[in-house]
């Protein structure tokens, strides 16, 4: 199929609806569909930028940056120029340009990732669910498809819903050294029983915590992975005037290297509070939220604990993670003090967590989200 798809992301950027939107649509091309990507012309664009290196993925596909006065016009112009590609297919994160697209009689997918907010928030929902046309919408969480049906009283047909968590390519986790003693010897990282997170240092991410957890088990190093230069810089200097030096706090890694420095942690933390801020620095994720380094964490195969929220239940258990309540910190310093002291029970989860994470793939999940809704097309 000829695919337009239409995103809000800056591209490219190191925020994780940037890579989200970059590893949905390299699965779609990996399909075999022919794909180009729209999206907002934020004029931060490089002369020259390896797009697979820094997005971690292995295709390349057309993408387009649109200029637009405003957000809420680009929703539309961005349709008016799909339009013009004669697609069999929109897919969007927008649901102003689904809504469009339905208008345009253009079969159409709209990747929702959170609830709908504001007055016209429900009101273009509620409108997408009303409108005929061939349409899908696909949830990351089936607690946010909960949310648009109890909440807003928003409605889809049964085969107009599929649920669609976000994914990790598991090729990239391949070649990985088989313990976390020889990544941490690649990376010239310091050897001491690790404790690792990866992503951005957003509130709600859980730094509070992971510093609190460094003071409470000296022993350990804690690491780090990724943020803004800015966000890293005061987390160093919170560290340095508290005296914790079992910190490290490693700044932005490329993604296609992520894989290397997640195998290097003998415990993954995903130390979420109940409030969790989105990358665009606004909004609330945390009942609905499909991390994507949940995903990696279970690829790399190492010990996960993670805040006890009822969304990731919706993907990890009792066999491959361990729960605590959020903000906890004396339950955390626990737990992870007796995973550091049992090595067969983290090897365990890793391997669990391996073996669960090879149905969310990226290219799976691509499959999944267009499942019978190509019987139509050639």
């Amino acid at each position: 199929m000829r695919i337009a798809a239409i995103a809000g992301s800056q591209i490219p950027s190191d925020t994780a609806n940037s890579i989200q939107v970059m590893k949905a649509c390299s699965a779609l091309v990996q399909l075999g569909h022919d794909l180009t990507l729209l999206v907002p012309d934020f004029d931060l664009r490089p002369s020259t930028f390896d797009l697979q290196q820094h997005y971690g993925i292995q295709t390349d596909f057309p993408i387009e940056w649109i200029i637009s006065p405003s957000r809420r016009l680009f929703t539309f112009q961005s349709v008016q120029r799909a339009r013009a590609l004669k697609p069999d297919l929109l897919y969007t994160w927008f649901p102003q340009s689904a809504v469009f697209g339905l208008l345009y009689n253009i079969p159409t997918v709209y990747e929702i990732h959170l609830q709908p907010t504001g007055a016209l928030g429900p009101a273009w929902h509620r409108a997408f669910a009303a409108l005929r046309g061939r349409k899908r919408i696909a949830s990351i969480t089936r607690a946010l498809v909960d949310v648009l049906e109890h909440k807003h009283n928003i409605r889809f047909k049964a085969d107009e819903v599929v649920v669609a968590p976000n994914g990790v390519d598991l090729e990239r986790f391949a070649s990985l050294p088989s313990t976390p003693e020889a990544a941490r010897r690649s990376l010239s990282l310091r050897e001491a029983p690790t404790v690792m997170c990866t992503g951005h240092l957003y509130a709600g991410r859980g730094a509070d915590l992971f510093l609190a957890l460094a003071k409470e088990i000296p022993h350990a190093h804690f690491v780090w992975v990724g943020g803004r230069p800015e966000d890293v810089a005061a987390w160093k200097g919170r560290a340095e005037a508290e005296s914790i030096s079992n910190i490290t706090f490693a700044g932005f890694i490329p993604n296609q290297d992520l894989p290397l420095y997640q195998s290097a942690a003998d415990i993954l933390l995903m130390p979420y509070s109940r409030s969790i801020m989105g990358s665009s620095g606004t909004g609330d994720s945390a009942s609905v939220a499909s991390p994507m380094k949940m995903f990696e964490y279970m690829a790399a195969g190492r010990a996960i604990v993670t805040s006890d929220l009822p969304v990731i239940r919706e993907v990890l258990n009792e066999k491959n993670a361990v729960f605590c309540e959020p903000d906890d910190v004396e339950k955390w310093k626990v737990e992870i003090e007796r995973l550091l002291a049992d090595e067969p029970r983290r090897v365990e989860l890793g391997k669990q967590a391996r073996r669960d994470v090879k149905g969310y793939t990226w290219l799976a999940r691509a499959e999944r989200v267009l499942d019978g809704f190509l019987k139509s097309f050639p």
